[in-house]
């Protein structure tokens, strides 16, 4: 078995995703993700060294087995990401214009997907003192109008991530609000708004990386509070 440390980051081909491939390629992990679009996941993921990219979409039963057979083909996960995410119904609306079936895509996509991911993988994990770590929001514990269903989602999102640490000691669980960024995500939920003023994902990764370097106690973290730490390319 390799002692070169492997990623699983889900929703790779494009904004914080994507930049937390590129910076753990970078500092010599081999990295396993995915995205729902091929063709940009083939782009954005091309000459990345160490990088397996696996297109599908992860709410899927059968894509999630690939994953988790690609972590067995490297035979060790140091990191889980898991960041795949979809607001749900935009333009955002308030509760009451909402109904129940405008629920289950932000549910599988936000809960189901992560949960059956992790249980999925926990056990490589546990055998190498693997890190969880879920990519929640500020919605989560905040009340915006519009955003009940993304805020819901990712409340129960930090809970389900929060519980396996507490279930499992050993593993360092982690549910952390990155804050704004710059990323079509965020410029869904405010149409032919100006968003320039939000700092690019890139930002965040160096606060991120303080996670899985030092590993503090498990929690819910907001990425400003942590300090920043530099690539391994950056330090040398």
């Amino acid at each position: 078995m390799s002692d070169t440390k492997v990623a699983l980051i889900t929703g790779g081909s494009s904004g914080l995703g994507r930049e937390l491939v590129r910076a753990l390629s970078a500092d010599g992990w081999r990295v396993i993700t995915d995205a729902r679009n091929h063709a940009t996941l083939t782009d954005e993921t091309h000459g990345l060294p160490g990088v397996e990219a696996i297109p599908g979409d992860v709410t899927d039963f059968t894509h999630r087995e690939e994953l988790a057979a690609a972590v067995r083909r490297f035979g060790r996960l140091d990191l889980l990401v898991n960041n795949a995410s979809t607001l749900g119904p935009t333009p955002l609306a308030p509760l009451a214009e909402r109904t129940v079936e405008d629920l289950p895509d932000v549910w599988r996509t936000n809960v189901g997907a992560p949960f059956a991911l992790t249980l999925a993988v926990l056990p490589d994990l546990l055998a190498h003192d693997g890190v969880l770590l879920s990519i929640s929001s500020d919605a989560a514990v905040e009340h915006y109008e519009g955003w009940g269903l993304y805020a819901a989602s990712k409340a129960a999102l930090d809970h389900l991530t929060l519980t396996f640490g507490a279930e499992n000691p050993e593993l360092h669980a982690y549910a952390v609000d990155p804050g704004d960024m710059r990323t079509a995500m965020h410029q869904a939920a405010f149409p032919g708004e100006d968003i320039s003023d939000r700092p690019e994902p890139a930002a965040v990764v160096p606060h991120l990386r303080h996670l899985w370097e030092q590993r503090p106690e498990s929690g819910r973290y907001r990425a400003a509070d942590l300090p920043a730490r530099e690539t391994a390319g950056a330090r040398r």
